[in-house]
């Protein structure tokens, strides 16, 4: 989504987690931008895992082959909810996306650790 009039300028969508949780039900993918080790420790039902930053050293790195690793899964017409911990990787995730094209983004606000806290199905 646009924001304003600002040519370039990608804001997503971002929904609750209630809201994530009955697009997830209607078909939306789920794409988990979690490192490999959060992911395995839980994760939603059918989420793909793929990492926006990995882990390096005490810090975080960004993907650099994110963009390519979400197109060689998942169409540009797709609709897809991205979720990482508690939304701020999602978000920036979800702006990249929307930025290279991605039509059917949507950020889902308070990541995974809202998931939880709302007791919603894991896998």
């Amino acid at each position: 989504m646009a924001a304003g009039n600002e040519p370039g300028a990608w804001v997503p969508k971002s929904v609750p987690v209630q809201v994530a949780h009955e697009l997830h039900n209607a078909g939306h993918r789920y794409l988990d931008v979690r490192t490999v080790e959060e992911f395995n420790a839980g994760h939603v039902e059918g989420a793909i895992n793929i990492p926006y930053m990995f882990r390096v050293g005490a810090g975080m790195k960004k993907n650099p082959n994110f963009l390519e690793e979400v197109s060689a899964q998942l169409g540009q017409d797709d609709e897809i909810i991205i979720g990482c911990q508690i939304g701020k990787r999602s978000l920036m995730a979800a702006t990249d996306l929307s930025s290279a094209g991605f039509t059917g983004v949507t950020d889902i606000a308070g990541g995974f650790s809202a998931w939880l806290q709302s007791g919603l199905p894991l896998a």
